[in-house]
């Protein structure tokens, strides 16, 4: 049986299910614009019908949007049914451990094409760069350049060389501000067709490969590699995953399937919204890491390098392992 087959023989039962669940959730028992009274044998056994529709749906593979209809409906009717409603500590709890990891695997080409865009033009840039510092000039001006160099010296103007609490916790909110507009921007420009996605992972990946080829040819290494690497885990994993949700958005516009580009964005930012808060929380952790721990000159390099392998070991395993069970 084609998609489109089962989805006309099931419709009207599904949508005489969200209609009986709505006018529970809006507790109303009447009859109201054509829909038909509440009937609870009904409503159950409309339920059960959806639950095997979803299990067939998942075996059979049929298409996301599918999915996610029937996985709203059998979730809504599977509440007012049990009285039980996931707030608070528990769906935080559900999003933690099930909902934004499977989300980033679900997008999988996404997340690889974006990890392609960000990382390949930082490699061969950084090594451009490192091999012919003159490079750097074709990314920042001469101002910039001798500013990076003198933020990762040894001078007192160095990263971390006279900072305190009030500093400490101002740069916090510096860290947030600063990341979160560069996720954004992966993000929100991904509704041009994915084309500005694209372009700001290319960029940043480029950016970030020049500074780094840059400082480690002027033997600033390893303040660098040991400030960034430990936050980077979150920070660039983040940012990755903020142009993968733009990308999704893009690939909607560009080829909606049997949906108007309208409901197919719709359902594209409805996934991909998961994994926008995911990104939101990652951002925080690496500015917490970048303000707190990574600018701190006195911790022993072995320590901060052993903990940096801990935290990329623990956020891939993440994304990568966890909720498997569940899927």
């Amino acid at each position: 049986m084609t998609p489109l087959h089962f989805e006309q023989l099931y419709e009207a039962e599904w949508t005489e299910l969200e209609a009986q669940v709505r006018l529970i959730l809006t507790g109303r028992s009447r009859q109201s614009n054509g829909v038909e009274p509440i009937r609870g044998d009904r409503v159950a056994a409309l339920y059960r019908r959806a639950c095997e529709h979803l299990a067939l749906a998942r075996a059979r593979g049929y298409p996301r949007y599918m999915l996610d209809r029937l996985e709203k409906i059998t979730g809504d009717a599977h509440q007012v049914i049990y009285q039980r409603r996931e707030f608070g500590v528990h769906r935080l709890k559900r999003a933690v451990l099930y909902d934004f990891p499977r989300a980033v695997r679900s997008h999988a080409a996404y997340v690889w094409l974006s990890t392609a865009l960000f990382m390949i033009p930082a490699c061969v840039v950084g090594w451009l760069v490192y091999q012919n510092p003159d490079l750097i000039l074709s990314v920042v001006d001469a101002g910039q350049a001798a500013e990076f160099e003198e933020m990762y010296s040894e001078s007192d103007r160095s990263i971390g060389a006279v900072r305190d609490a009030d500093s400490d916790w101002a740069m916090f909110g510096f860290y947030i501000e600063h990341n979160t507009s560069i996720s954004f921007q992966c993000f929100a420009s991904g509704i041009f067709f994915g084309v500005g996605s694209m372009f700001f992972l290319v960029m940043n990946g480029v950016f970030g490969g020049a500074i780094a080829g840059y400082l480690t040819e002027r033997g600033l290494g390893e303040t660098f590699w040991s400030f960034v690497v430990t936050h980077a885990a979150f920070e660039l994993t983040a940012i990755v995953l903020s142009g993968a949700a733009g990308m999704r958005l893009g690939h909607a516009l560009v080829s909606p399937g049997r949906h108007t580009r309208k409901q197919s964005l719709v359902l594209a930012a409805r996934e991909s919204m998961v994994i926008i808060y995911g990104v939101a929380v990652m951002l925080l952790i690496a500015a917490a890491i970048e303000a707190f721990w990574s600018s701190a000159r006195w911790l022993p390099l072995p320590l901060k390098y052993s903990v940096a392998a801990g935290c990329w070991i623990a956020v891939l395993s993440y994304l990568t392992l966890q909720g498997r069970r569940a899927d």
